[in-house]
């Protein structure tokens, strides 16, 4: 969007040029030059005329005569000065031919940025490390680097551009990384978890905690003991680290680990739930994780820890649940109806009966239904040979050809979600 404005700039032969400037996306599109001034009397009448070219036709209320601002030439940055950095008195003549003493008045000219900051922003990230009782570890330098990353993530040796655009003195790039031994020596992690925890239950205990994973990868060539090649979701293969978050119920950090990148995700859950249980001395917490935690030993190893568990279940798995309940009762369900059942987890000695609780919804009722029907759409043009197979569902392939897996696609799947 262009904006439209007033400006006064000096010109060469020391007058005060008055221009309407058309400004687009922070670059000068338009000058519209009305004249210069070179006493106050001309350049108070040049702003008039460039406030009625900047609003042409523009009507004013009946309020009266209201006050103007004063104006000034030597209001406006004189770069043709040389004298511009002396302060002293002058002699000027007076009507009677007489001398008389005059002071000069000062006005700094062509000026230039020497220096920017953002000390609202920085005082605002310190009341937050303050809040949040992170002021438990007393280490400025370390103070430094963490906030410092929260205005831009960057590299050790970057973070000192960052703290010198921000405006603050930041330590040196030796004394941050001497701060970054002292983390490990002094236990920052375990100081700032106790923290998180402390601020998290100010309201009240702690009984529900929340579990996800996710992965960060590296461009770089080689592996090592922690970038390893894995399984992403993105569908790269550079080296990569997984990352476990617990979180309260209100989204806030509790805990988190690092992890190699070919880690299952199923094998991360356990050891951040065991942290944070010793660290805190935390036992009586339900867990929340999605259905990449599922897992047999999963769930029993969560259960012999002393922490109850929601986890996710996959919702083809619904069919077989309730195919008792289907038959006695047919596949009708209202909105928002709830369903238990019961499944047997795991074999032998470690299998356990779970209870597993159903929800129909209408609103994903119709979505897996468009979903189903795109599909067995994109089976039948596979079928026709109008679209190459890749990896679609209900496809099936004998000797006789390409057909559509007709048993499938018409499964009763369309259980509770």
């Amino acid at each position: 969007m262009a904006s439209r404005f007033v400006r006064r700039v000096r010109t060469a032969s020391g007058a005060v040029a008055v221009q309407v400037v058309v400004k687009e996306r922070g670059e000068v599109v338009e000058v519209d030059h009305v004249g210069s001034a070179h006493t106050d009397a001309e350049l108070a009448l040049l702003m008039t005329v460039a406030a009625d070219r900047l609003h042409p036709g523009q009507e004013s209320l009946d309020l009266g005569p209201l006050p103007q601002p004063e104006v000034h030439l030597a209001d406006v940055s004189d770069w043709t000065d040389t004298g511009r950095d002396q302060i002293g008195a002058v002699e000027a003549v007076n009507a009677d031919g007489g001398a008389e003493a005059t002071e000069k008045r000062q006005v700094d000219g062509g000026g230039r940025v020497v220096r920017t900051s953002a000390l609202t922003l920085w005082s605002v990230l310190e009341q937050a490390w303050t809040a949040l009782g992170f002021d438990v570890v007393s280490d400025e330098a370390f103070r430094a680097v963490v906030l410092a990353r929260v205005v831009e993530p960057v590299s050790k040796a970057d973070t000192l551009r960052v703290l010198a655009e921000v405006g603050v003195a930041g330590p040196s790039l030796r004394t941050i990384f001497r701060a970054l031994g002292r983390c490990v020596a002094r236990d920052y992690r375990g100081l700032l978890a106790s923290a998180c925890l402390g601020h998290s239950t100010r309201s009240g205990p702690l009984s529900l905690v929340l579990y996800d994973v996710t992965t960060l990868h590296f461009e770089v060539e080689n592996e090592d003991r922690l970038r390893k090649v894995g399984m992403s979701k993105e569908r790269r293969v550079d080296p990569q680290v997984q990352l476990g978050l617990l979180v309260d119920p209100s989204g806030f950090p509790l805990e988190v680990c690092c992890f190699e990148g070919n880690k299952a995700e199923t094998k991360t859950l356990l050891p951040v739930l065991t942290a944070f249980a010793e660290r805190h001395h935390v036992r009586d917490v339900v867990v929340v994780a999605d259905a990449g935690m599922l897992s047999a030993a999963n769930l029993n190893a969560i259960e012999d820890t002393g922490f109850c568990f929601i986890v996710g279940s996959r919702i083809s798995k619904a069919p077989c649940d309730l195919a008792d309940h289907i038959e006695r009762r047919g596949n009708a369900f209202t909105d928002g109806q709830i369903l238990e059942s019961s499944r047997v987890r795991g074999t032998g000695k470690k299998a356990r009966r779970r209870r597993v609780v159903y929800q129909y919804l209408f609103a994903r009722h119709k979505r897996d239904d468009r979903a189903i029907n795109a599909m067995v759409d994109r089976a039948e043009a596979v079928a026709a040979g109008t679209r190459p197979l890749k990896k679609d569902r209900f496809v099936t392939i004998d000797a006789t050809g390409k057909g559509v897996d007709w048993v499938w696609s018409n499964a009763p799947d369309r259980s509770p979600g």
